[in-house]
């Protein structure tokens, strides 16, 4: 029986069958030089996102295998839901994609000694390093010093307002945080119960929070220096500030959100058909809201942020190569027909953002293809005069379905804990500083 295995293996050898992971000699395919470009082969990549980036994504990926024949690319995306969770025993595991949609955070938690992501350096020859600056370049270098991922654009987060369902209730968009409280009540009494000036779930009123908190210290609320630049009085001050929002009718409670059974504010039904007027989201994210409301979409407006707030601006996301790879190159040529080439940054639009890259944003300026809701919502973010972003903001023990965002506003929210208890700002203010504490004394 051993000998006719071994034979057996002998044959499929010599007839240069798949064995493992690959062929024993790849198709290549080479210039008019006779260089080789690139080798045929499969290639895994996923993502995250709403569905228009969803479209453009594998629109754009099929461009990139139309051009580069024998190439393939296999994809996986959905909502960011508890995407990370997914992501993070994948890591665990070693079998991330060959090319992957990452976050800033993800550097130091899943890449900490510099051998999860590719340096991109190593590429440099296939993805043009050069139309990103030596600044933006910095921001993701891992502990060895390499490019960890390339980042698509810069973020931060802004109102959306539906204009037309204000100016049923009679008024213009909020431009102040004494506007926006206002709104609340004027809502209730001239267009009902069921109309909110602003929507917000969890992570989004830790954001929000965090931009209310850093008003009042001038700083981050997590600095450079990892250390919580807030006391444990001053974050229940925080909390006691987004229960009021909803006590005056700015924003429902998170059980009636959830009672809606949608995992996206763009999905919502109370937003689409105008219920909800307002969300609180990235400068990258208008495409989706405005292709939720379809021949609406000339309703939502950009609105700023706050003078009462003080805003932060991050690497919105990342693109990533494996470093246990088998195809680097090819992943690199994935990833310069997506980020830098016209033609697979015109596909791409500005699903993920205005983008970073020098020639994306030629490419799409030229084209008309950036928005001018999102070129607004960057730019007010700019002009908000955001402050340090720290990453362990987004610490898988914070941020997630069952992380502290999640569990310490939806509590406060619901008025009580998991076993039915009475919970309120003091609970909540105990767990989210406990939580941050444990967070920075691990890092």
């Amino acid at each position: 029986m051993k000998n006719k295995l071994l034979f057996g293996l002998m044959i499929f050898s010599s007839l240069g069958i798949m064995t493992g992971c690959g062929k024993e000699k790849a198709v290549t395919h080479t210039d008019s030089t006779g260089k080789i470009t690139y080798e045929e082969c499969t290639l895994t990549m996923d993502w995250w996102g709403g569905d228009t980036r969803h479209e453009a994504t594998q629109e754009a990926i099929k461009a990139f295998e139309e051009k580069y024949p024998g190439i393939k690319v296999e994809v996986s995306f959905g909502a960011w839901g508890d995407w990370e969770t997914a992501k993070a025993a994948e890591y665990i595991a070693g079998n991330n994609p060959d090319v992957q949609q990452t976050n800033y955070d993800w550097i130091a938690k899943y890449d900490t000694y510099g051998t999860t992501y590719l340096d991109m350096n190593t590429v440099s020859d296939v993805f043009d390093l050069s139309q990103y600056s030596d600044d933006v370049l910095d921001m993701v270098k891992d502990s060895n010093g390499g490019i960890a991922g390339i980042p698509v654009s810069i973020t931060g987060r802004t109102f959306y307002w539906n204009k037309d369902t204000f100016e049923k209730a009679g008024l213009s968009v909020p431009t102040t945080l004494d506007e926006l409280v206002n709104a609340g009540k004027v809502f209730k009494e001239k267009l009902g119960d069921n109309y909110y000036p602003l929507s917000i779930n969890a992570y989004d009123r830790a954001i929000l929070c965090a931009y209310y908190l850093q008003a009042q210290t001038g700083k981050p609320i997590i600095n450079e220096d990892n250390e919580l630049t807030v006391t444990k009085n001053q974050l229940e001050d925080g909390l006691k500030w987004i229960s009021s929002l909803e006590k005056n009718h700015v924003i429902p409670t998170i059980e009636y959100i959830d009672g809606e059974g949608v995992e996206s504010m763009d999905k919502s039904g109370r937003f689409i058909n105008g219920e909800y007027a307002g969300v609180f989201e990235w400068d990258s994210t208008s495409g989706k809201y405005t292709a939720a409301l379809g021949d609406n979409a000339g309703n939502l407006v950009v609105g700023n942020v706050f003078p009462e707030l003080k805003s932060y601006s991050k690497v919105s996301l990342m693109f990533s190569i494996s470093a246990k790879t088998k195809h680097p190159h090819e992943s690199g040529l994935l990833l310069q027909f997506l980020l830098n080439d016209p033609e697979g940054v015109k596909i791409m639009g500005n699903e993920r953002g205005i983008p970073e890259s020098k020639a994306a944003y030629d490419a799409l300026l030229d084209n008309e293809d950036i928005s001018e809701l999102s070129a607004q919502a960057h730019k007010a973010v700019l002009d908000s005069d955001p402050v340090f972003w720290n990453p362990l903001f987004d610490n898988s023990l914070l941020k997630g379905d069952t992380a502290a965002y999640n569990v310490v506003f939806g509590q406060l929210s619901y008025g009580k804990d998991v076993a039915g208890n009475s919970y309120g700002v003091s609970d909540a203010s105990e767990e989210l500083y406990n939580t941050y504490m444990q967070v920075l004394s691990e890092n």
